[in-house]
């Protein structure tokens, strides 16, 4: 026992000595590499803090420095801010005497907040750098941030304890507003511009007898949980125009407020626009819609028809297009991935659908690219509550997608000879895969087997349909298949073209695509 506890303390000993020499630090001498020379952070709004960014620091000799200083440029005014391998230093700016072991790294996040007047004037850039150590041994990394000026709306707060604006829907309060026409800050806010981006939290509601006008250009950014509400007896009017470049600067553009190339195409980041029972004579135009949870909800809208021309409406985590006892006429409207249904014509209603591309390819469990259904289950008594279908036409549109079956009627049971009109469905392509067989005998889908109206199934020969790009190539089957509608441009503008009155079918005119 004697033996091994000598033996202990030599061994213990020896360890102590190894850690005190592993642990000398020296001087850094400037011999640090990064991960990059230049931390960009993508482009923010003012006022507004950035997503957080990450640089990688290096000490690849093999010696244990320690850096005397870490610290932005502008010192404790910088609006940066950063920690150093979760140290928050002087108020995330300054940092001293970092150690950094031999041959191992240390991660500095950085972040942004700032107002469009500290950028540079002429290109909106703010700058900064991260700076190491000091004369001989200094070492720099540059930052730098495009800042946007922007049209803030948002509740205003209403009385000494805090309290917001709300909105009554229902039963319910949620936060959210109504557009005001002398706003002291942004003047007339039933008419959204194109001189800037409008940014919106909550809800904006458009009230009875007021029109909200967009123009062409205009860049509207919605935050989470947040989105659009055209109320009883008011209107939409978006008014995009077609653009030249691909920088689609007449197109309005509608999507979140994360402007980082990462959220460029992820679901779900905001609401919807919700064209409510009673709102009347909305016009949609050039528009680009995307991300959203459902992209446009549309009630009975008062009976008027709800006009939507050359509109894309992209990722939507629930619904592209949710139409309930609507009335709708639609042309060059292209819909694409939806995790339930691209398009829902729901609950009755009458539609025309004209030179339509309708696709889902959305991956985990969906239901199909276009539903069309007359009624819905009480939750009480289980039995169905029918709603008249007045209309619905399909015309030269391509339905497509991921799913074996892309198209689904559902019709209700009860006096369908008053309450469902067939839907009539000409010169389409259509994705019907019937492996189950669960639709053999059902009457509703007879008109899939005329091949003089319909191709069943065939190639889209989409470009890249899982990036939103459906344009239609020389291979596509319905070249040349569709019935002139006398829609002489399609959704881009290029000129449809008509040989013995047939035309290409879908939203676009096919091209040939680019070879690598």
């Amino acid at each position: 026992m004697r033996n091994f506890i000598i033996l202990f303390l030599i061994g213990l000993a020896i360890t102590v000595s190894s850690c005190r020499q592993d642990f000398v630090f020296e001087s850094s001498t400037g011999d640090l590499t990064f991960s990059r020379d230049t931390v960009y952070l993508d482009t923010v709004f003012k006022n507004i803090g950035s997503s957080t960014y990450s640089l990688k620091v290096y000490n690849n000799s093999s010696k244990d420095i320690k850096i005397p200083t870490i610290q932005l440029g502008k010192g404790q005014n910088s609006k940066y801010r950063m920690t150093v391998d979760g140290m928050v230093g002087e108020n995330n700016r300054v940092f001293h005497n970092v150690e950094l072991l031999a041959k191992d790294s240390l991660y500095i996040f950085i972040e942004v907040t700032t107002d469009v007047a500290n950028a540079n004037p002429t290109d909106f850039l703010y700058t900064d750098q991260i700076q190491f150590d000091s004369e001989q041994n200094f070492q720099k990394v540059e930052l730098v941030t495009l800042i946007k000026d922007a049209y803030f709306l948002y509740p205003k707060i209403i009385d000494d304890e805090g309290h917001t604006e709300s909105l009554t829907i229902g039963t319910d309060e949620i936060y959210g507003f109504f557009l005001d026409e002398n706003d002291p800050i942004n003047q007339n806010e039933y008419e959204w511009k194109n001189d800037k981006p409008y940014v919106i939290y909550g809800y904006a509601a458009v009230p009875s007898g007021k029109t909200l006008t967009i123009n062409a250009g205009a860049r509207i950014h919605f935050h989470a949980d947040s989105g659009l509400i055209v109320g009883s007896g008011g209107s939409l009017h978006i008014e995009g125009g077609l653009s030249s470049t691909a920088a689609l600067e007449n197109e309005v553009i509608i999507e979140g407020d994360r402007l980082e190339p990462d959220f460029s195409d992820v679901p779900g980041q905001w609401g919807t626009i919700w064209l409510t029972d009673g709102s009347t004579n909305n016009e949609i135009n050039h528009l680009t819609l995307k991300n959203s949870v459902v992209g446009l909800l549309i009630d009975h809208n008062n009976g008027t028809t709800t006009t939507i021309k050359n509109t894309q409406i992209y990722n939507s985590s629930n619904i592209g297009i949710y139409a309930k006892t609507a009335k709708i006429k639609g042309e060059n409207i292209v819909i694409n991935n939806a995790g339930e249904v691209a398009l829902a014509c729901s609950l009755g209603g009458n539609y025309e659908f004209k030179h339509c591309t309708f696709n889902n390819n959305w991956s985990s469990s969906r239901q199909v690219a276009v539903l069309v259904d007359n009624y819905y289950k009480d939750s009480t008594t289980n039995e169905q509550v029918p709603f008249v279908l007045e209309q619905a036409a399909f015309k030269n549109c391509i339905i497509f997608g991921s799913n074996q079956v892309e198209l689904l009627l559902n019709k209700s049971t009860k006096n369908p000879e008053t309450n469902w009109t067939t839907p009539v469905f000409s010169k389409c392509q259509i994705k019907f895969n019937n492996t189950s067989n669960q639709f053999t005998n059902n009457p509703d889908y007879a008109f899939l087997n005329d091949a003089n109206q319909i191709i069943k199934n065939g190639n889209p020969d989409f470009l890249d349909s899982y990036s939103n790009m459906l344009n239609i190539g020389n291979a596509c089957d319905s070249n040349g298949f569709g019935d002139d509608l006398n829609i002489p441009f399609d959704i881009i503008g290029i000129q449809r073209q008509v040989n013995g009155g047939k035309v290409d079918i879908g939203a676009y005119q096919h091209i040939a695509f680019p070879t690598n």
